[in-house]
């Protein structure tokens, strides 16, 4: 029997008709962030804006702040989410998150270094990038040469090692770094933010997350197949070790990419794959996109909320957290059921 139509299940009905609410859904949340901020805006005036008309003002802060910003907080918010769902689905724990393999240390210590290094913001944004790819090589490759047949396991072990080492050179940068200039940078650059985000800041990263989804896209019913265990996705023709390499590779290069744009962000990975499969099923061919949508809307109430909520900036990772950790313990409650 094909593996394909055991495990790829075509979308029904009733989650077309979700995945068309949510992203309804998500236009809306949209709409009123481009409204909200302490120069506000009416419907009519956003509009006027959008087209091009109306106050010259309004159209300088809808498409020169709003805009930029509201487009990074739904690109960030998606890539996390899709990223977050993968690894769950490819780890077959709901209490995995995006930076399992120490992709988000990476980053952190390759833009930390930057900073460190007083380069320009593109050259901090590639640095975070590199550090999180070098990092989740250095997993890949260490888990190669590690014998042990549980490879899932051991990639998870390997990869909060790793992190554990970057987090400790990254404590050690900030420890030496510039108290008065350096090491307010990146403390706030670690705790994550959207402030000043412009449009050159988004373009390199938005190539980076749509090559990433295209092959969990195409490996959809592959990720299915690897969710019910190795031998079991043996016995369906998968080959697993390339398809799980594929869709870590993937899965990283996305979590890097807006990691390198908005600094750590944690608990969106954790959290919003876990709500989207009660809403639409494990069918990785739904919780994809659901996991999408509901990753932009939830990091763009989110980011919103931490311009608006106190006269200064709120770093992202402080409000991700504090919903994020009872959902969490939430998690560990259920977890003796198990994956399902």
């Amino acid at each position: 029997m094909d593996a394909g139509k055991i495990t790829d299940v075509s979308l029904h009905r009733p989650a077309i008709t979700l995945t068309g609410g949510l992203a309804l859904c998500l236009a809306v949340l949209a709409f009123g962030a481009v409204m909200i901020g302490p120069y506000g805006l009416t419907p009519t005036q956003t509009l006027a804006a959008l087209s091009g008309r109306g106050d010259p003002q309004a159209q300088i802060v809808v498409w020169n702040i709003r805009l930029p910003r509201v487009a990074a907080a739904l690109l960030v918010g998606a890539a996390l989410a899709a990223a977050g769902a993968s690894y769950q689905a490819l780890f077959r724990n709901p209490l995995v998150s995006p930076d399992i393999l120490g992709v988000s240390a990476g980053a952190g210590l390759g833009a930390v270094a930057g900073i460190f290094l007083s380069l320009p913001v593109a050259a901090i944004q590639a640095t975070a990038f590199a550090g999180g790819m070098v990092a989740v090589g250095f997993v890949t490759l260490v888990a190669a040469l590690v014998q042990n047949t549980d490879r899932t396991l051991t990639l998870v072990l390997i990869g909060v090692v790793i992190g554990a080492l970057a987090g400790a050179a990254t404590s050690l940068l900030k420890v030496t770094a510039d108290p008065y200039d350096q090491l307010p940078a990146i403390t706030f650059w670690l705790l994550g933010s959207l402030a000043a985000t412009t449009t050159e800041d988004i373009l390199p990263a938005l190539p980076m997350v749509l090559i990433g989804l295209v092959p969990l896209a195409l490996l959809r019913w592959r990720i299915n197949v690897l969710s019910l265990g190795d031998e079991e996705a043996r016995a369906l023709g998968i080959e697993v070790a390339r398809t799980r390499f594929l869709v870590i590779a993937s899965a990283t290069m996305i979590t890097a990419s807006v990691t390198a744009l908005a600094g750590v962000v944690g608990w969106v990975g954790l959290v919003i794959p876990h709500i989207a499969r009660m809403l639409v099923g494990p069918g990785f061919g739904r919780l994809l996109p659901a996991s999408i949508l509901i990753g932009a809307s939830y990091l763009l109430i989110v980011d919103t909320l931490a311009r608006t909520i106190a006269q200064v900036e709120v770093p992202l990772g402080i409000l991700t957290a504090v919903i994020g950790a009872p959902f969490f313990v939430w998690l560990l409650a259920r977890g003796r059921h198990g994956w399902s």
